[in-house]
């Protein structure tokens, strides 16, 4: 969440980056620094009448001792209708308080300076790209097939027990996904992020923290008892220090964790989301770090780098994107996206995404740090995938099929137990 007294000092800059995000209510800025001078205005109001009745009941009792009740009572009197005049006041105060909140969390956060400008995913900038797109032989097919062929994802079975999006792996389906799975955590364990296993259902206060509410209301499953199944680890992982104020030499905290992810976006018919492509149900290892504000994009790169070697060690063919503005996640100051090249398919997937917020999350969840004793400020938080597993397991069954099988790449082997399916 942008803070108040930054969107006043630097209208114009908000407001031009607001555009080039593509946020189309810029008028809501306006709204918001009305309501934040109402909001001046009535606490105003508020602290001189209550100072009034402060001094006043002071007045009452040193009257009273000295025997001066009349005028005890009429300065009673002035405090009663003082009270009176409060109760509105306060009611009014409330309520603009609530609804410049409401304001504030409509507005997304600013795109960084090199965010490139667009509208679309066709406009994205495409930083570099690695990896070697394989020849198949002639009769590949797409994972959906390979799947069935070798036993290893039931999409019927998923139907059948829940419906569409649900895939059931099963066999050495569920063994290659156990085996990403621990892969996955070891590196990032090996390279300084502390492994947690967090919940996997979450409360508003949470789903609000990391800006999923309420800009993906619709996107998220809402149980009976208000709690929400999580789209990503980062939900509870962040908010893990929320409302904490940590020392600058604890800084940076490095996070991961692996949680099925859960969400309600997924289309219905069409190769684009045939098979693992989209699914409403799957697994993903997350990072996530909270850094001094002055190194997060330092960070940035480093959490790029650390996926980019993943990818490369799954000898998958990859493009870094930066996402432009239009493009961008409403929480986001800067993302970069990875694709990996679905050879069968003969498209890119997309399999992570990497993403500096900056103080947007934690202003809303109120991490702090002190730094030499001195204000608390707020950390800057970032987060990635590394990585979502269905198009990553899509992409390896593709790219790694040959006629005797499937290939496994060399440093899974030891987890998966062998070297071909």
């Amino acid at each position: 969440m942008l803070q108040v007294p930054f969107i006043r000092q630097n209208k114009e800059f908000v407001v031009e980056r607001l555009a080039f995000k593509n946020f189309k209510e810029l008028e809501v800025v306006d709204e918001i620094l009305e309501l934040d001078d109402k909001r001046k205005k009535l606490t105003l109001e508020y602290d001189e009448t209550q100072a009034q009745i402060n001094s006043l009941s002071k007045e009452i009792g040193k009257l009273m001792s000295q025997g001066k009740k009349e005028e005890g009572e009429t300065q009673r009197a002035a405090v009663a209708a003082l009270k009176e005049k409060l109760g509105p006041v306060n009611e009014a105060l409330n309520e603009t308080e609530a609804a410049l909140h409401n304001a504030l969390v409509k507005l997304p956060n600013l795109p960084a300076a090199i965010v490139p400008p667009g509208k679309t995913p066709e406009e994205n900038v495409e930083i570099r790209n690695g990896g070697k797109i394989p020849d198949l032989y002639p009769g590949a097919v797409p994972h959906w097939d390979l799947a069935k062929q070798y036993d290893l994802i039931d999409f019927e079975l998923g139907n059948k027990i829940t419906g569409s999006g649900f895939p059931v792996f099963k066999n050495k389906g569920a063994r290659l996904q156990r085996a990403l799975i621990q892969y996955f955590l070891d590196y990032n364990t090996s390279n300084g992020y502390m492994e947690y296993a967090p919940p996997y259902l979450v409360n508003h206060t949470s789903a609000y923290g990391t800006g999923q509410l309420p800009d993906k209301e619709g996107q998220m499953y809402l149980t009976q008892d208000d709690y929400y199944l999580i789209p990503t680890a980062e939900v509870p992982v962040t908010n893990i220090y929320r409302d904490e104020i940590l020392k600058d030499t604890d800084l940076p905290v490095k996070m991961t964790a692996y949680t099925p992810c859960f969400r309600r976006e997924a289309g219905s018919y069409g190769k684009d989301v045939r098979g693992l492509n989209r699914v409403h149900q799957f697994d993903k290892v997350e990072i996530v770090q909270l850094v001094h504000p002055d190194k997060s994009y330092e960070a940035l790169d480093e959490m790029v780098a650390h996926v980019e070697a993943l990818i490369n060690q799954l000898e998958l063919p990859y493009r870094i994107l930066r996402l432009c503005g239009g493009d961008m996640g409403f929480a986001s100051a800067l993302t970069y996206d990875f694709e990996v090249y679905s050879a069968a398919q003969q498209k890119w997937l997309e399999v992570s995404s990497v993403s500096n917020f900056e103080s947007y999350q934690t202003n809303r969840m109120k991490i702090r740090f002190k730094e030499n004793n001195g204000k608390p400020q707020l950390v800057h938080s970032l987060n990635g995938s590394s990585l979502a597993l269905p198009r990553i397991l899509a992409c390896m069954l593709e790219n790694n099929q040959t006629i005797e099988g499937i290939q496994v790449p060399t440093v899974l082997q030891s987890y998966y137990g062998s070297s071909m399916i």
